[in-house]
């Protein structure tokens, strides 16, 4: 694991080296063990290791086919690296190193760009052709690994792992896109591949770039698809069973290859409690794992932990964390976040990285993209009964189902009438191809009437946003069921432009950690797209298919428990007088950066501190989240004044 950065002149001119260098130390939390940098007419490429496989001086990179041809910089892991390299040595190939980077460069002088189709694994891939002066950048196909991209008025390209490296090369301004801000501020995320920075645009998932002198092309080489609603296979769920049950045995084993010990988080949850076992029982009998507790029992889950820890047995470490731990954290979590953020959860998964580090361990395998291809979020189910609502939108029983959901929902008459009128917003427009996500977009929304108006009128409307989204999305997604349809907005949108982002890549690298996902092999994620949504969600039980594929590695007790979504304490950590954000909530400091009208941020923040627990709605909290993370944001990255 690693990070990358380069500069390409497409006239063919000698790139900067001491930009390079700048741009390369700017991911040193990416890979803290070497460094190696490349210099050549019309192009610089520049590396930071994390030395996982091979770690001999012959793992370095830059690294080159035998003639120095071609070059490339590579981020991330090709976990088939064994059985591509015997096909390619099969073919001629000969090979100098053990790494899994060196099949890069053979596999694409064998199949040319279509090599990327045959990895296995998360990566970020820059790749020089010098004999047709050439770059391909090329980006996993479930967007695990982060690139960047800018290019510069004089024609210059500039590429790297995080926009920091980014603005380090000093030809790029440091400005927000209002566009891109905006999106956060209803989506949670942006619609690539657009950024929240002026003139920079990520390299969506599965697709590649090629810049050579023809100009710039990008293309899909992956998409995410599902089987239109009439066309799923008709075979028993046992099949479905073992199929699940045997690629996530493959990819976990494939993701345990390393020449340093592999760990594993333990959330207490059924999808890292499903890799632990996995890992524990075929693998490694010594396995480490770790947790996240916190002192606030409304938020801790250390009892499901170690009912898991005690069946595994293995070498658990806890870390416990509180409000002042997570308000600490939080400056640098924006810094590695590289944008602004509505909740504080990714806090905890920085201080875990740091516990991670401090041993010596470098790669732990995670449960992440579970709930996602197997349906296991609330708003899976909340998009079931607000569809069955809509069938009969005067029914008095069919909204009492959202109480299975949200337990606060039963607690009083006066709870039920407020929740129902919310979940009722917008409840017959079931052939909007956003259906399922619109009421949390347009409660996340609320938070824009915060902005200052000069800003707000720069952001767009939601018109211009369900513009892009249209482009953005798949053109048969209306062809889908409608759990596939929520689910491509998770998969493709909210995980890697959030979840993965913000809680896995940034958080884990932000101390030198490399994080392995499973359940995000894209033979599983393609394997669970044919799986008929009904074995997914069965009624309402959610990720059902999984539970029966995970019946001998987890207990009954944890496979059954109701599904506890990972949070953090957001008021109690930024609004606190001690804390290190309190100042970006300051009258002069909101002034200061223009976003956020003051008088509007003063009333809210007064009306939260005055709040008994430090907590309002969660709209607020996210408010509280977002006008604090905004300005540490423009303070981190030195942005220019607006």
């Amino acid at each position: 694991m690693c990070g990358i950065a380069g500069i390409l002149h497409r006239d063919g001119s000698v790139p900067d080296g001491a930009a390079l260098r700048r741009m390369t130390a700017a991911l040193t939390h990416r890979g803290p063990d070497d460094s190696g940098h490349l210099v050549l007419p019309g192009i610089a490429l520049g590396h930071r290791r994390l030395s996982i496989i091979d770690l001999s001086p012959a793992g370095r990179q830059p690294l080159a086919n035998e003639d120095e041809t071609v070059w490339t910089v590579f981020n991330g892991e090709i976990f088939d690296y064994l059985e591509l390299r015997e096909r390619l040595e099969g073919l001629g190939h000969r090979f100098r190193t053990h790494t899994d980077t060196e099949v890069i460069v053979h596999g694409y002088e064998e199949w040319g760009d279509a090599f990327v189709e045959r990895l296995n694994g998360q990566f970020a891939i820059a790749l020089w052709d010098s004999r047709r002066r050439r770059l391909l950048l090329a980006r996993d196909r479930l967007g695990i690994r982060p690139l960047f991209h800018a290019r510069l008025g004089d024609g210059t390209l500039l590429f790297a792992s995080e926009v920091k490296a980014l603005f380090e090369h000093g030809g790029l301004s440091r400005r927000i896109d209002p566009v891109g801000v905006g999106q956060v501020f209803s989506l949670w995320v942006n619609v690539p591949p657009r950024t929240v920075f002026a003139g920079v645009s990520e390299v969506p998932p599965g697709h590649r770039l090629a810049t050579d002198a023809r100009g710039q092309r990008i293309d899909r080489y992956w998409r995410l698809s599902f089987p239109a609603a009439r066309d799923y296979e008709d075979r028993p769920l046992a099949d479905w069973t073992e199929g699940t049950r045997e690629l996530l045995h493959d990819a976990t084993r494939l993701q345990l290859r390393a020449d340093v010990p592999v760990g594993s988080y333990l959330s207490g949850g059924l999808d890292s409690s499903a890799i632990a076992a996995l890992v524990k029982r075929h693998h490694d009998p010594g396995l480490v794992t770790w947790s996240v507790a916190f002192r606030d029992p409304a938020y801790d889950e250390r009892e499901h932990q170690q009912r898991m820890v005690e069946h595994l047995r293995t070498d658990h470490h806890t870390l416990e964390i509180d409000a002042a731990d997570i308000a600490a954290a939080f400056p640098e979590v924006v810094r590695l976040a590289e944008r602004p953020l509505l909740r504080t959860a990714p806090a905890p998964m920085l201080l875990l990285a740091q516990g991670v580090q401090r041993s010596g361990m470098k790669v732990v395998l995670t449960g992440e993209g579970a709930d996602e291809i197997f349906a296991g979020y609330n708003i899976f189910r909340e998009d079931k009964v607000r569809r069955f609502w809509a069938r009969s939108p005067g029914s008095k029983s069919r909204p009492l189902l959202l109480s299975r959901l949200y337990a606060y929902i039963a607690r009083s008459p006066s709870a039920q009438a407020f929740w129902q009128a919310f979940f009722k917003t917008g409840l017959e427009a079931v052939d909007d191809p956003y259906y399922s996500h619109l009421l949390r977009w347009t409660n996340t929304a609320w938070i824009q009437r915060l902005f200052h108006p000069e800003f707000a009128a720069a952001t767009g409307s939601f018109e211009d946003v369900r513009a892009e989204l249209d482009a953005w999305r798949d053109p048969e997604l209306m062809s889908w069921h409608p759990l596939c349809r929520a689910q491509y907005l998770e998969l493709g949108l909210f995980m890697p432009g959030y979840l993965l982002a913000s809680q896995g890549d940034r958080m884990m690298m932000g101390r030198g950690v490399e994080g392995r996902f499973p359940f995000l092999d894209h033979r599983l994620v393609e394997f669970a797209a044919r799986i008929p949504p009904r074995h997914k969600l069965r009624g309402l039980a959610e990720k059902f298919v999984l539970k029966q594929a995970c019946e001998e590695l987890v207990p009954r007790a944890i496979r059954e428990r109701q599904k506890q979504p990972y949070r953090a304490p957001i008021g109690a950590s930024l609004l606190a007088a001690d804390s290190p954000a309190a100042a970006m909530l300051a009258p002069d400091a909101v002034k200061r950066y223009g976003y956020f009208e003051p008088g509007a941020v003063a009333r809210l923040v007064e009306k939260l501190r005055s709040h008994p627990s430090g907590a309002g709605s969660a709209r607020e909290d996210m408010a509280i989240a977002g006008i604090v993370s905004l300005h540490l944001l423009h303070e981190q990255l030195r942005l220019d004044p607006r």
